[in-house]
C-alpha cells in the first residue's frame, strides 16, 4: 500500500508551467512543420507533374530520399552535421526543416495521387476556355484534389504532432524534452511518462476526429466554408417562400 500511495508524488505544482510551456512548444513545431510540409508538398507535385522531364526524375528523387531516411537520422544532419561545417541552426529551426523535409516529402506524394485522380480533359476544357495555368489549378484541379488528399494529409498531421516528441534528442523544449527534465528532477520516470502519454493523446485524439469529422462531411457533398453555408441557407429560404407561395396558391383556387 505504501508503494502504491508513493505513486503519483511528484510535485505537479512545481512543474505543470514547465509541462504547458512544453505543449506551446510542441504546438509550435507541429503549426510551423506542417504548413512549410504544405507548401514543400505541393511545389514537389507540381514538379513532379510531368513524369518524364528531368525536373521530374530530379524531384522523385529528392523525394525519395526524405521518405527512406529516418526522421530522427534527418535531424541530426541538419543540427550536428550542419553545425560541423559551420551552419548553427536553433534546436527549434533544425527540428522545423526536418519536419518541413521528411513530412514534405511524403505529402507530395499524396496530392500528386489526389491531382491524378482528376481527369486530364478538365484541364484541357480549362485551357479551352482561356483559363491560365494557375486559374485552372485553384478553380478545377485544387478543389477535387483536396477530396482525395485530406484524409492522407489528416493522417500525416496526427503523425507529424506525435513526432516532435524527437525534437528531445537535441533538447527542442518540446513536451517530451519537458517530461525529460521532470524525471530527472524527480527520479519518477513511471508516473511522469504516463502523464506525458496522456497529454499526447489529449491533443492527437480531438485532431483525429475533428478531421474525421470534416472528411465525412466534405465526402457526403455538405460544404464547409462559411461562405458556400451562407449561400446554400440563402438558396434555401428562397426556395422554401416560393414553395409557401405557390401552396397558398394552390389552395386559394381550390
Amino acid at each position: 500500500m505504501d508503494k502504491l500511495g508513493s505513486f503519483f508524488k511528484v510535485p505537479w505544482d512545481t512543474y505543470w508551467t514547465d509541462l504547458i510551456d512544453g505543449i506551446g512548444v510542441t504546438l509550435q513545431y507541429t503549426i510551423s512543420g506542417f504548413i512549410g510540409a504544405i507548401v514543400l508538398g505541393v511545389i514537389l507535385a507540381l514538379m513532379r507533374s510531368k513524369d518524364e522531364s528531368l525536373l521530374a526524375k530530379g524531384t522523385r528523387a529528392f523525394v525519395e530520399v526524405w521518405k527512406n531516411v529516418p526522421l530522427i537520422t534527418e535531424i541530426f544532419i541538419i543540427y550536428f552535421g550542419l553545425s560541423s561545417v559551420g551552419i548553427n541552426l536553433s534546436a527549434f529551426a533544425a527540428g522545423s526543416l526536418a519536419l518541413i523535409g521528411h513530412y514534405g516529402a511524403y505529402l507530395s506524394e499524396i496530392f500528386r495521387a489526389g491531382m491524378k485522380s482528376v481527369d486530364n480533359g478538365q484541364h484541357e476544357a480549362g485551357l479551352a476556355l482561356g483559363m491560365t495555368t494557375f486559374g485552372i489549378f485553384r478553380k478545377i484541379l485544387a478543389p477535387q484534389a483536396i477530396l482525395v488528399a485530406l484524409p492522407g494529409t489528416g493522417t500525416m498531421l496526427v503523425d507529424l504532432l506525435k513526432s516532435t516528441s524527437l525534437m528531445v534528442t537535441i533538447g527542442g523544449a518540446d513536451l517530451m524534452t519537458q517530461g525529460q527534465i521532470v524525471t530527472s528532477a524527480t527520479f519518477r520516470a513511471l508516473e511522469v511518462y504516463i502523464v506525458i502519454g496522456a497529454i499526447y493523446f489529449a491533443l492527437c485524439f480531438p485532431l483525429s476526429s475533428f478531421l474525421l469529422y470534416i472528411e465525412r462531411r466534405l465526402a457526403n457533398g455538405h460544404p464547409f466554408s462559411l461562405r458556400r453555408i451562407g449561400l446554400l441557407r440563402s438558396a434555401r429560404a428562397v426556395l422554401d417562400s416560393r414553395a409557401g407561395a405557390l401552396q397558398v396558391a394552390t389552395e386559394e383556387k381550390a
